[in-house]
Protein backbone atom coordinates (compact mmCIF):
# COMPACT_ATOMS: atom_id res chain seq x y z
CA UNK A 1 0.00 0.00 0.00
CA UNK A 2 1.66 3.20 -1.12
CA UNK A 3 1.51 6.62 1.33
CA UNK A 4 -1.54 8.12 -0.16
CA UNK A 5 -3.40 5.01 -0.42
CA UNK A 6 -2.30 4.51 3.61
CA UNK A 7 -3.31 7.56 4.92
CA UNK A 8 -6.85 7.14 3.46
CA UNK A 9 -6.95 3.92 4.98
CA UNK A 10 -5.92 5.83 8.17
CA UNK A 11 -8.65 8.42 7.97
CA UNK A 12 -10.98 6.15 7.43
CA UNK A 13 -10.29 4.55 10.30
CA UNK A 14 -10.23 7.41 12.32
CA UNK A 15 -13.21 8.45 10.62
CA UNK A 16 -14.88 5.42 11.76
CA UNK A 17 -14.39 6.56 15.52
CA UNK A 18 -15.64 9.69 15.46
CA UNK A 19 -18.91 9.85 16.35
CA UNK A 20 -17.65 7.26 19.68
CA UNK A 21 -14.97 9.43 20.49
CA UNK A 22 -17.46 12.71 19.98
CA UNK A 23 -19.85 11.26 21.93
CA UNK A 24 -16.93 10.21 24.79
CA UNK A 25 -15.69 13.45 24.76
CA UNK A 26 -19.25 14.98 25.29
CA UNK A 27 -20.06 13.39 28.38
CA UNK A 28 -16.95 13.90 29.76
CA UNK A 29 -17.10 17.94 29.01
CA UNK A 30 -20.42 18.61 29.16
CA UNK A 31 -20.07 20.60 25.87
CA UNK A 32 -20.62 19.58 21.83
CA UNK A 33 -18.32 22.80 20.83
CA UNK A 34 -15.61 21.64 23.29
CA UNK A 35 -16.52 17.87 22.05
CA UNK A 36 -15.91 18.76 18.56
CA UNK A 37 -12.74 20.40 19.53
CA UNK A 38 -11.38 17.35 21.43
CA UNK A 39 -12.08 14.94 18.82
CA UNK A 40 -10.55 17.61 16.08
CA UNK A 41 -7.35 17.57 18.72
CA UNK A 42 -7.46 13.90 18.56
CA UNK A 43 -7.13 13.85 14.51
CA UNK A 44 -4.34 16.14 14.76
CA UNK A 45 -2.59 13.82 17.14
CA UNK A 46 -3.31 10.68 14.69
CA UNK A 47 -1.70 11.89 11.96
CA UNK A 48 1.36 13.35 13.83
CA UNK A 49 1.23 9.69 15.06
CA UNK A 50 3.53 6.58 13.81
CA UNK A 51 0.54 4.92 12.99
CA UNK A 52 2.59 1.29 12.09
CA UNK A 53 3.35 1.20 15.72
CA UNK A 54 -0.70 1.67 17.04
CA UNK A 55 -1.81 -1.90 18.02
CA UNK A 56 -5.21 -1.11 18.45
CA UNK A 57 -6.47 2.14 17.27
CA UNK A 58 -9.52 2.31 18.97
CA UNK A 59 -7.99 2.07 22.72
CA UNK A 60 -5.46 4.77 21.09
CA UNK A 61 -7.83 7.15 20.46
CA UNK A 62 -10.01 6.82 23.24
CA UNK A 63 -6.97 7.17 25.81
CA UNK A 64 -5.87 10.28 23.30
CA UNK A 65 -9.51 11.90 23.32
CA UNK A 66 -10.24 11.16 27.34
CA UNK A 67 -7.04 12.88 28.26
CA UNK A 68 -7.40 15.99 25.76
CA UNK A 69 -10.43 16.29 27.68
CA UNK A 70 -8.99 15.90 31.14
CA UNK A 71 -6.37 18.86 30.44
CA UNK A 72 -9.52 20.94 29.40
CA UNK A 73 -11.29 19.92 32.95
CA UNK A 74 -8.35 20.85 34.79
CA UNK A 75 -7.48 23.97 32.58
CA UNK A 76 -7.72 27.35 34.92
CA UNK A 77 -10.01 28.72 32.71
CA UNK A 78 -12.55 25.41 32.70
CA UNK A 79 -12.46 25.74 36.65
CA UNK A 80 -13.28 29.37 36.42
CA UNK A 81 -15.89 29.11 34.30
CA UNK A 82 -17.68 26.27 36.57
CA UNK A 83 -17.37 27.51 39.54
CA UNK A 84 -18.41 31.10 38.80
CA UNK A 85 -21.69 29.42 38.28
CA UNK A 86 -22.23 30.45 35.23
CA UNK A 87 -22.64 26.76 33.63
CA UNK A 88 -25.03 24.36 32.67
CA UNK A 89 -24.73 21.41 30.61
CA UNK A 90 -25.22 22.22 26.69
CA UNK A 91 -28.75 20.40 25.65
CA UNK A 92 -28.67 17.88 22.56
CA UNK A 93 -31.98 17.18 20.58
CA UNK A 94 -32.51 13.24 20.93
CA UNK A 95 -31.26 11.08 18.35
CA UNK A 96 -27.82 13.65 17.71
CA UNK A 97 -24.98 10.99 17.01
CA UNK A 98 -23.10 12.75 20.13
CA UNK A 99 -25.24 11.29 22.64
CA UNK A 100 -23.82 8.10 21.62
CA UNK A 101 -24.74 4.45 23.42
CA UNK A 102 -28.01 4.60 24.46
CA UNK A 103 -28.47 0.45 25.26
CA UNK A 104 -28.47 0.28 29.12
CA UNK A 105 -30.11 2.53 31.40
CA UNK A 106 -26.91 3.64 32.78
CA UNK A 107 -25.83 4.77 29.30
CA UNK A 108 -28.97 7.26 28.49
CA UNK A 109 -28.35 8.26 32.14
CA UNK A 110 -25.23 9.43 31.72
CA UNK A 111 -25.76 11.51 28.52
CA UNK A 112 -29.25 12.89 31.05
CA UNK A 113 -28.21 17.04 31.83
CA UNK A 114 -29.37 16.02 34.92
CA UNK A 115 -26.16 13.45 35.27
CA UNK A 116 -24.00 16.00 33.71
CA UNK A 117 -24.78 18.67 36.29
CA UNK A 118 -24.00 16.43 38.66
CA UNK A 119 -20.81 15.57 37.50
CA UNK A 120 -19.43 18.62 38.24
CA UNK A 121 -19.19 18.02 41.76
CA UNK A 122 -16.86 14.93 40.65
CA UNK A 123 -13.12 15.42 40.23
CA UNK A 124 -11.41 15.12 36.19
CA UNK A 125 -10.33 11.69 37.39
CA UNK A 126 -13.61 10.83 38.96
CA UNK A 127 -15.51 11.87 36.10
CA UNK A 128 -13.46 10.67 33.50
CA UNK A 129 -13.46 6.93 35.21
CA UNK A 130 -17.65 6.88 35.43
CA UNK A 131 -18.02 7.64 31.98
CA UNK A 132 -15.63 5.05 30.83
CA UNK A 133 -17.35 2.63 33.06
CA UNK A 134 -20.75 3.38 32.87
CA UNK A 135 -21.33 4.52 29.26
CA UNK A 136 -18.71 2.64 27.27
CA UNK A 137 -18.69 -0.56 29.72
CA UNK A 138 -14.34 -0.70 29.97
CA UNK A 139 -12.95 -2.61 32.47
CA UNK A 140 -11.17 -1.48 35.37
CA UNK A 141 -7.79 -2.89 33.53
CA UNK A 142 -8.56 -1.26 30.83
CA UNK A 143 -9.25 2.27 32.66
CA UNK A 144 -6.24 2.12 33.81
CA UNK A 145 -4.08 1.76 31.05
CA UNK A 146 -6.19 4.62 29.95
CA UNK A 147 -5.65 6.93 32.78
CA UNK A 148 -2.43 6.09 33.69
CA UNK A 149 -3.56 4.37 37.28
CA UNK A 150 -3.89 1.68 39.05
CA UNK A 151 -7.11 -1.07 38.79
CA UNK A 152 -7.34 -0.26 42.66
CA UNK A 153 -7.43 3.53 41.92
CA UNK A 154 -10.29 3.20 38.95
CA UNK A 155 -12.16 1.10 41.34
CA UNK A 156 -12.09 3.74 44.45
CA UNK A 157 -12.38 6.60 41.58
CA UNK A 158 -16.23 4.68 40.33
CA UNK A 159 -16.56 3.61 44.34
CA UNK A 160 -16.97 7.54 44.79
CA UNK A 161 -18.54 8.69 41.43
CA UNK A 162 -21.12 6.57 41.98
CA UNK A 163 -21.93 7.43 45.89
CA UNK A 164 -22.36 11.35 45.17
CA UNK A 165 -24.54 10.67 41.75
CA UNK A 166 -26.75 8.02 43.75
CA UNK A 167 -27.22 10.43 46.63
CA UNK A 168 -28.08 13.54 44.38
CA UNK A 169 -29.72 11.54 41.91
CA UNK A 170 -33.75 11.76 41.37
CA UNK A 171 -36.22 9.70 40.29
CA UNK A 172 -35.77 7.04 37.13
CA UNK A 173 -37.06 6.55 34.04
CA UNK A 174 -40.08 7.93 33.46
CA UNK A 175 -42.57 7.12 30.19
CA UNK A 176 -42.33 9.22 27.55
CA UNK A 177 -45.88 9.34 26.68
CA UNK A 178 -46.64 10.32 30.79
CA UNK A 179 -43.80 13.11 30.33
CA UNK A 180 -45.04 14.67 27.50
CA UNK A 181 -48.40 14.92 29.08
CA UNK A 182 -46.98 16.70 32.32
CA UNK A 183 -44.71 18.93 29.91
CA UNK A 184 -48.16 19.88 28.05
CA UNK A 185 -50.05 20.46 31.29
CA UNK A 186 -47.16 22.90 32.53
CA UNK A 187 -46.68 24.91 29.42
CA UNK A 188 -51.06 24.78 29.88
CA UNK A 189 -51.12 26.51 33.35
CA UNK A 190 -47.65 28.67 32.61
CA UNK A 191 -49.16 30.40 29.07
CA UNK A 192 -52.63 31.17 31.17
CA UNK A 193 -51.40 32.53 34.15
CA UNK A 194 -52.54 29.27 37.07
CA UNK A 195 -50.15 29.54 39.58
CA UNK A 196 -51.62 26.91 41.91
CA UNK A 197 -51.59 24.48 38.87
CA UNK A 198 -47.87 25.23 38.22
CA UNK A 199 -47.39 24.49 41.91
CA UNK A 200 -49.55 21.07 41.89
CA UNK A 201 -47.61 19.80 38.91
CA UNK A 202 -43.76 20.59 40.96
CA UNK A 203 -42.74 18.47 43.31
CA UNK A 204 -42.50 19.76 47.15
CA UNK A 205 -38.46 19.98 46.45
CA UNK A 206 -38.27 20.98 43.09
CA UNK A 207 -35.91 23.24 41.66
CA UNK A 208 -35.74 25.73 38.58
CA UNK A 209 -32.20 27.21 37.12
CA UNK A 210 -31.66 29.47 34.18
CA UNK A 211 -29.08 30.64 32.15
CA UNK A 212 -30.23 34.12 31.83
CA UNK A 213 -29.40 33.73 28.03
CA UNK A 214 -25.92 34.54 28.72
CA UNK A 215 -27.20 38.09 30.31
CA UNK A 216 -26.57 36.99 33.89
CA UNK A 217 -23.32 36.89 35.94
CA UNK A 218 -24.22 33.56 37.57
CA UNK A 219 -26.69 30.98 37.03
CA UNK A 220 -30.23 32.31 38.49
CA UNK A 221 -31.99 29.46 40.66
CA UNK A 222 -35.32 28.97 42.16
CA UNK A 223 -35.82 26.31 45.23
CA UNK A 224 -39.71 26.79 46.28
CA UNK A 225 -42.28 25.68 44.33
CA UNK A 226 -44.45 28.84 44.45
CA UNK A 227 -41.57 31.01 43.42
CA UNK A 228 -40.97 29.01 40.63
CA UNK A 229 -44.47 29.32 39.72
CA UNK A 230 -44.11 32.78 39.78
CA UNK A 231 -40.79 32.85 37.85
CA UNK A 232 -42.61 30.16 35.42
CA UNK A 233 -45.92 32.16 34.90
CA UNK A 234 -43.63 35.94 34.46
CA UNK A 235 -41.24 34.30 32.23
CA UNK A 236 -44.30 32.51 29.72
CA UNK A 237 -46.15 35.81 29.64
CA UNK A 238 -45.27 37.53 26.33
CA UNK A 239 -44.43 41.22 26.36
CA UNK A 240 -43.93 43.23 23.08
CA UNK A 241 -40.55 44.02 25.12
CA UNK A 242 -39.65 40.08 25.09
CA UNK A 243 -40.33 39.29 21.82
CA UNK A 244 -37.98 42.31 20.57
CA UNK A 245 -35.24 40.86 22.67
CA UNK A 246 -36.17 37.52 21.26
CA UNK A 247 -36.08 38.84 17.45
CA UNK A 248 -39.66 37.60 16.60
CA UNK A 249 -42.47 35.97 17.64
CA UNK A 250 -41.84 32.46 18.89
CA UNK A 251 -43.00 29.31 18.21
CA UNK A 252 -43.14 26.80 21.31
CA UNK A 253 -42.32 23.00 19.97
CA UNK A 254 -42.08 19.76 22.33
CA UNK A 255 -39.02 18.00 21.89
CA UNK A 256 -36.97 15.24 23.80
CA UNK A 257 -34.09 16.95 24.67
CA UNK A 258 -30.68 14.51 26.28
CA UNK A 259 -33.52 11.74 27.23
CA UNK A 260 -35.88 14.14 28.80
CA UNK A 261 -38.79 16.23 27.85
CA UNK A 262 -38.09 19.58 26.55
CA UNK A 263 -39.86 22.70 25.27
CA UNK A 264 -38.41 24.54 22.16
CA UNK A 265 -38.90 28.01 21.76
CA UNK A 266 -38.19 28.42 17.87
CA UNK A 267 -38.15 31.86 15.23
CA UNK A 268 -38.33 30.33 11.69
CA UNK A 269 -35.97 27.24 11.76
CA UNK A 270 -33.72 29.04 15.02
CA UNK A 271 -33.78 27.58 18.41
CA UNK A 272 -33.69 30.69 20.98
CA UNK A 273 -34.38 28.82 23.89
CA UNK A 274 -35.03 25.33 25.68
CA UNK A 275 -37.05 24.32 28.63
CA UNK A 276 -36.02 21.04 29.85
CA UNK A 277 -37.66 18.87 32.66
CA UNK A 278 -36.74 16.43 35.16
CA UNK A 279 -39.78 14.21 36.00
CA UNK A 280 -40.50 12.05 39.14
CA UNK A 281 -43.63 10.34 40.35
CA UNK A 282 -45.33 12.18 38.23
CA UNK A 283 -44.31 15.65 38.90
CA UNK A 284 -41.61 18.25 37.86
CA UNK A 285 -38.54 17.82 40.36
CA UNK A 286 -36.19 20.04 38.19
CA UNK A 287 -36.69 23.09 35.34
CA UNK A 288 -33.92 24.50 33.19
CA UNK A 289 -34.17 27.32 31.19
CA UNK A 290 -31.00 27.53 28.44
CA UNK A 291 -31.04 30.77 26.17
CA UNK A 292 -27.57 31.33 25.88
CA UNK A 293 -26.79 31.30 21.93
CA UNK A 294 -23.54 29.70 21.96
CA UNK A 295 -25.34 26.36 23.61
CA UNK A 296 -27.74 26.10 20.87
CA UNK A 297 -25.88 25.94 18.19
CA UNK A 298 -25.29 21.96 17.54
CA UNK A 299 -29.16 21.88 19.02
CA UNK A 300 -30.64 24.31 16.18
CA UNK A 301 -28.72 22.28 13.41
CA UNK A 302 -30.48 18.88 14.30
CA UNK A 303 -33.57 20.64 15.31
CA UNK A 304 -33.51 22.05 11.32
CA UNK A 305 -32.65 18.33 10.13
CA UNK A 306 -35.71 16.99 12.59
CA UNK A 307 -38.63 18.48 10.30
CA UNK A 308 -41.08 20.52 10.80
CA UNK A 309 -44.16 19.51 13.59
CA UNK A 310 -47.26 20.91 14.96
CA UNK A 311 -46.16 23.03 17.37
CA UNK A 312 -47.71 23.48 21.06
CA UNK A 313 -48.18 27.21 20.72
CA UNK A 314 -48.04 28.76 17.16
CA UNK A 315 -47.61 32.29 18.69
CA UNK A 316 -46.09 33.12 21.86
Amino acid sequence: MDSTAADRFDTSLFEASRNRLASLAYRLLGSAADAEDAVQDAFLHWQAADRQRIKVPEAWLTRVVTNLCLDRLRSARARRERTAGVWLPEPLLDGDPMLGPADSFEQRESVSLAVLTLMERLSPLERAVYVLREAFSHSHAEIAEILDITESASQQHLHRARRRITAARRGGEVDPASARRVVEEFLAAAASGRTARLVALLTDDATAISDGAGLAEKLLWYDTPHHIAAVVRAGFKPTPAKRRFAGGTPAIHYARVNGAPALLFVIGDQVIGAVTFDITGGRIATVRGIATPARLVRLTSAWRQHGPDTPLISQW
